[in-house]
């Protein structure tokens, strides 16, 4: 993975207020990208990186 985020711990509050652990997993996606050897790999990628990545071309 690129952007090396992982999960977060967070609570599900229902409409009584009541609180159950969750976790809250980062939104990746699956990319194949191309080295400078001319091979490519697929990565792990989360949307935030993915976006930064597309706005620095």
């Amino acid at each position: 993975m690129l952007s090396h985020k992982g999960p977060m711990v967070g609570n599900r509050v229902s409409h009584a207020n009541n609180k159950n652990k969750r976790r809250l997993l980062p939104n990746l996606h699956t990319i194949r990208i191309t080295l400078e050897d001319g091979t490519r790999q697929k990565i792990k990628v989360a949307t935030s990186t993915l976006r930064t990545m597309r706005k620095s071309k």
